[in-house]
């Protein structure tokens, strides 16, 4: 996928390696203060490359949202689960930088990963968001088109509390 270009500065465009300092960082601010991952511990800038190489070999997409070379965003689809029944579903990740929120990053991320899920034959997305208190996600979600399916109670610890998991589902 080339480059797309998004307002004057800005392109989207597939991750590579040499985004991933950053995209470790991004990630781990949302692993120390939010509850939208129920991961604990922030992975390393290896681990991270790991998993995008993991993605990329199933040949789903890993977007990033760039301002010149900085990388404000980043969203990307997975299989949902590991059974071959559920080969034509993908789980989507989607973390914007903190300083960069609200400027319509998510939604352009979002759209655009489940049109080359869609292109990809991909039938259905389906978002596991951390916590129901998650309303900046659950909010893009549903902007994006996807439905409420239902909640898991009480399914994460993190920070001491409890959290739920939000699904969320778009036909593609």
């Amino acid at each position: 996928m080339s480059a797309a270009i998004i307002g004057a500065a800005l392109r989207l465009r597939e991750a590579t390696d040499a985004d991933f300092a950053r995209i470790a960082d991004i990630y781990a601010h949302h692993v120390r203060t939010g509850f939208g991952t129920f991961d604990e511990v922030p992975p390393s800038r290896e681990d991270m490359v790991e998993r995008f190489h993991a993605i990329a070999q199933l040949g789903l997409p890993y977007l990033v949202m760039a301002e010149g070379e900085a990388v404000l965003a980043y969203a990307y689809a997975a299989p949902y689960r590991p059974r071959s029944a559920y080969r034509f579903t993908v789980e989507d990740s989607i973390y914007v930088a903190p300083d960069s929120h609200r400027r319509g990053l998510g939604t352009n991320l979002l759209n655009r990963l489940a049109e080359r899920c869609a292109a990809a034959g991909m039938r259905q997305m389906v978002a596991v968001i951390g916590d129901s208190a998650n309303l900046a996600s659950i909010n893009l979600h549903a902007k994006c088109g996807f439905r409420p399916i239902g909640v898991l109670n009480d399914v994460g610890y993190k920070g001491e509390r409890w959290l739920d998991a939000v699904i969320m589902q778009r036909t593609l």
